[in-house]
Parts: structure tokens; C-alpha cells; sequence
């Protein structure tokens, strides 16, 4: 018997959604970064990209246990002199809940140069509305 490796042509990439209401964010990036990697398929490849798009909303809807959202912070650097910048996560939730799930499933996945690539195929809105209804996608179920 041999291995099969899957090669990029013959990939078959699925369309996911995913509702965020209700979800705890850590859970919820875990699962989403196994299927934007393929792990959730047998024909799984490490050197090729196997993974499907996911599409996730409601994503202002989505839970932090404990004191997070008083007590996590989220940094950035402006580039200059002291322009550290920090946000709570209650803040973000508020007025980007986007880049909080963006930033969580981005923590999860490998640390190598395929990380962009896969965060590619990861869509997130605010709201109930997606505009991917032509691809036909499937709910994920976490």
C-alpha cells in the first residue's frame, strides 16, 4: 500500500459557516483552524494546502469566559516612540469583533509561511448576513 499525497490540483475545497452566537471564542478558533487546514479530512498532506473556506457570523455575538473581557488585552505598535497602543477585549468585541475571532484563529495556526495563505480562506462578518450564498455553504457544526 502506498501514501496518498494530495496534489494542489485535485483538492476539493468546501464551503463552511459557521454561527458565532453564543460560542466561546478559544473553542470556536480551535475548530475553525482545523478546517481552514484540511486536519478534519483524511486526505490531509502536509506540504499541500488541503484545507476548506469558513465563513463565520456573528461574530459580535461570541463569548469570553471568566474576566476576559475586562482583563485581556490586545497590543499593537505604531512604529513610533512610545506608541504602544493596547485595547480590552470588551472594547474590541465592541467595535471590531471581526479582528477579535481574525486574531484568535490567526494565534492558532503553525507559525510558518502558509499561515497567510490559510487565513485567506477565513471570512468573518458582524452581522447574520455573508454575501458567499452562491458558493453554496454548509453548516459547520461546533
Amino acid at each position: 500500500m502506498s501514501t496518498y499525497l494530495a496534489k494542489p490540483g485535485e483538492v476539493e475545497r468546501k464551503w463552511w459557516v459557521v454561527d458565532a452566537e453564543g460560542k466561546v471564542l478559544g473553542r470556536l478558533a480551535t475548530q475553525i483552524a482545523v478546517v481552514l487546514t484540511g486536519k478534519h479530512k483524511p486526505t490531509v498532506t502536509r506540504s499541500t494546502d488541503t484545507g476548506d473556506f469558513v465563513i463565520v457570523v456573528n461574530a459580535e455575538k461570541v463569548k469570553l469566559t471568566g474576566q476576559k473581557l475586562d482583563k485581556k488585552f490586545y497590543y499593537r505598535a505604531s512604529g513610533w516612540h512610545s506608541g504602544l497602543k493596547k485595547i480590552s477585549a470588551g472594547k474590541m468585541i465592541q467595535t471590531h469583533p471581526e479582528e477579535l475571532i481574525k486574531l484568535a484563529v490567526f494565534g492558532m495556526l503553525a507559525k510558518n509561511k502558509s499561515r497567510q495563505h490559510i487565513m485567506k480562506k477565513l471570512k468573518i462578518y458582524a452581522g447574520a448576513e455573508h454575501p458567499h450564498a452562491v458558493q453554496k455553504p454548509e453548516p459547520l457544526k461546533i
